[in-house]
């Protein structure tokens, strides 16, 4: 190799090359005075480190040779350099640490610049070791950007998976396993939310998603299951709300989230009403977003999603029966007088304070107020689907009562009357 002025280092070049073991030596031994982290490494990580550094010494001499040392050259560094020890050293160094490390050999190698320069050639080395060090840290910089890249592709695809192994209701060792993988902690509550992926890149839909609860404070995995995006989230007190702070990694139509849960080993259940509830949230236009898997349990029920007919069924048609004192008739009354309580209490022949106060009665036993016109519709769903499934365990059938105008109810309603005149 030659400089613009006809100067040859090939004499240089040979005492670099006789001095390259030595040189590495030397560098370890510096890195292990100077850098605490680096004595704690494993026996096998400091040898790729020395391993490293002897084939940084040999890169030098080549890139020399080919014209690297010159002012104008475009010669980079090949990433050879940190092929000679295994992927696994990115991961277990980080792209910090390996700065320090290159700041370190190359400390050395400047500090020797008398002794492995010919005479007269001193002052071309130095300046050929700066460029060097350049060089050699833009190929550290791709060495790891390609680990990172690969990492997240891996990444992406095993919460993919985990995500599926959800949806299918895989067991807990499978979820636990793959999980761990991924560095989950488990934060409880656990809760699973659904919606459209807004389309692109994968990744960069996770990434959206990613930033966003780093952002918040949750724990996250997502996947990209065709059209929909699934994202569970964990250590989030209020899954709902914690939800409505990650919309906009979302696309446009509902996004519904499921009931919380206390892991990950349960979270299939937050996972199926979630998607049943997706399913089913085009049936109310008007629906929050993100709303509850649970606020859509009519529309699921419709939808033929047994879990909520079960719900409606055992929660409230039940929970009527059992709570006696003619809640399911007068309920009955309310919906046939079109929610007019004062017509309702003619049908029954009650005054409307008894109405009005077995409206009540309903909305403390079964959570849904008839007075409320989304819970109107859940009492009228829930209703049909009891009757239509009457086996509730522990409650016998109730048959519906036909009151014909003119005639008196019982003797029950009569006491109710009283009681509120």
């Amino acid at each position: 190799m030659s400089e613009p002025g006809g100067t040859d280092l090939s004499a240089t070049l040979r005492r670099i090359e006789r001095a390259a073991g030595a040189l590495a030596t030397a560098s370890v031994s510096r890195m292990d005075e100077t850098l605490p982290w680096f004595r704690e490494l494993p026996a096998d990580q400091r040898s790729w480190v020395m391993l490293v550094a002897q084939a940084g010494a040999r890169s030098l001499v080549q890139w020399l040779r080919e014209g690297g040392g010159t002012a104008d050259s475009t010669q980079e560094v090949s990433d050879e350099v940190f092929a000679t020890a295994p992927q696994a050293l990115a991961r277990s160094i980080s792209l910090q640490q390996t700065v320090a490390l290159i700041k370190v050999t190359i400390d050395v190698v400047e500090e020797q610049v008398s002794h492995l320069a010919a005479k007269g050639e001193e002052q071309q080395l130095r300046e050929a070791v700066l460029r060097f060090s350049r060089e050699i840290a833009f190929a550290a910089a791709r060495v790891y950007a390609r680990a990172a890249e690969s990492r997240g592709s891996w990444d992406a695809r095993l919460q993919a998976l985990l995500v599926d192994a959800l949806l299918r209701g895989d067991s807990p060792d499978v979820l636990a396993s793959r999980a761990a993988a991924l560095g989950w902690t488990d934060a409880p509550p656990v809760a699973v939310a659904v919606g459209r992926s807004p389309g692109g890149e994968v990744a960069a839909v996770l990434h959206t998603v990613y930033r966003q609860a780093r952002r918040i404070g949750v724990e996250v995995i997502g996947g990209v299951h065709g059209d929909r995006l699934v994202i569970v989230l964990g250590g989030a007190p209020d899954p709902v709300a914690a939800t409505e702070k990650l919309l906009t990694a979302f696309g446009d139509g509902p996004v519904v989230v499921g009931p919380a849960v206390p892991s990950l080993d349960e979270a299939t259940d937050s996972a199926r009403a979630a998607l049943a509830g997706f399913r089913a949230a085009p049936a109310w236009p008007t629906a929050p977003r993100p709303v509850p898997a649970a606020d859509l349990l009519p529309e699921r029920a419709l939808a033929g999603d047994a879990e909520a007919r079960r719900r409606l069924r055992h929660d409230v048609y039940a929970t009527l029966v059992r709570a006696g004192g003619e809640l399911l008739e007068t309920l009955d009354a309310f919906h046939a007088a079109g929610g007019t309580l004062e017509s309702a209490a003619r049908a029954l022949f009650v005054h409307p304070n008894t109405v009005r106060y077995r409206l009540k009665r309903i909305a403390e036993v079964t959570g849904f107020s008839p007075l409320a016109p989304r819970d109107a519709f859940a009492l009228q769903v829930a209703l049909t689907v009891g009757r239509l499934d009457p086996v509730v365990p522990g409650v016998a059938p109730v048959p519906t009562q036909t009151m014909a105008p003119g005639v008196r109810k019982t003797s029950q309603a009569g006491d109710d009357h009283r009681r509120f005149l």
